[in-house]
């Protein structure tokens, strides 16, 4: 009697789309992360109007394999940033975005990439990111789009955008941690030497004026301190006492250096931490709820729902240790 053997999944496939002008480290990005992930769950492919050489931004060309069809035929597909970025786009790039979109793809797009989305009418009515030097000009031109100009990327479901550049690999990471887990995603952040998880957002990076007294002043180590005790009750006034401060500078400090609120970090923090104990470990729910500092599993529930959209048992059934292979867990 033969024996019959299981058919393996799908590679998730990964259109990264190469307009004119691509800027190369945008490009560079989403294939660099999805490579590195263990067992090969992504397949990258890099696609344009047809295939053959397309200038980039910096004087040289790229190769691409692949026309707009892969674009539509994608799980996922990625529009990196490009220049010049206020410049009409092809209808056929338009049409074939706003078909992904249409059949239930998953559309990114890292830096100035968010115009080519606009412009398909992809962000309408969502909130989305970009580059905090053209979020003006993004929010002028496209005003059904709620631009964001202090975060490093904004998920919204099917649509996803970044900041510039290097907010870029947040985005990835937060990809593959959204697909396959926390631990998954930290495996890659380290082998491509970065941070798994960035705090704050962009507001770190605009350039302000400052005054005398905030020269040099970092809260740092304050967020350091608040990472290892995160199973403590934490206000904002314990927070601005270790920092040295007046709670209403401290938080209008912690503002302008990360871009959230004092109580929205801490919270971000929680679940990173609630997520990671319920991928490593057997504990129970309301043993993580209290670990993580949220108190009760019925509090811990909530925020996973309304963040994460699922539950705690969902998700550690998704991502824990005897989870299912990372292909599997990717079908479309």
């Amino acid at each position: 009697m033969r024996e019959e053997t299981a058919t393996p999944a799908a590679p998730h496939r990964v259109a990264v789309l190469v307009l004119d002008g691509v800027l190369p480290l945008d490009l560079g990005i989403p294939a660099q992360v999805f490579i590195a992930v263990p067992g090969d769950p992504y397949e990258p492919a890099l696609c344009g109007r047809a295939v053959g050489p397309v200038p980039t931004a910096a004087g040289f060309a790229v190769t691409v394999t692949a026309g707009l069809e892969a674009v539509r035929d994608a799980d996922t597909v990625v529009v990196p940033g490009y220049a010049p970025h206020l410049r009409e786009l092809p209808a056929d790039v338009l049409a074939a975005l706003a078909e992904a979109h249409a059949r239930g793809r998953r559309l990114v797009s890292i830096c100035t990439g968010a115009f080519a989305l606009a412009a398909a009418g992809i962000l309408d009515g969502r909130r989305a990111t970009t580059h905090w030097k053209y979020a003006d000009e993004l929010a002028a031109r496209y005003p059904r789009v709620s631009v964001d100009p202090r975060v490093l990327y904004v998920d919204e479901g099917q649509v996803l955008t970044s900041a510039g550049v290097a907010a870029g690999i947040d985005l990835c990471l937060h990809l593959v941690r959204r697909d396959l887990g926390a631990r998954t995603a930290n495996q890659v952040a380290r082998a491509l030497v970065s941070a798994p998880h960035r705090d704050g957002g962009q507001a770190q990076y605009i350039k302000r004026p400052l005054t005398p007294d905030a020269c040099g002043v970092t809260l740092a180590p304050t967020r350091a301190w608040a990472l290892a005790r995160l199973h403590e009750p934490l206000t904002v006034p314990r927070l601005a006492a270790h920092a040295h401060m007046a709670p209403r500078t401290f938080a209008r400090r912690f503002v302008a250096e990360t871009g959230t609120t004092p109580l929205r970090w801490l919270l971000a923090a929680r679940l990173d931490r609630a997520r990671e104990l319920l991928e490593s470990t057997d504990l129970g729910v309301d043993h993580i709820a209290d670990r993580c500092g949220l108190g009760s599993p019925s509090n811990l529930r909530l925020h996973f729902r309304r963040t994460l959209g699922t539950t705690p048992t969902a998700y550690r059934a998704a991502f824990a240790r005897a989870a299912p292979p990372a292909e599997e867990r990717l079908r479309p």
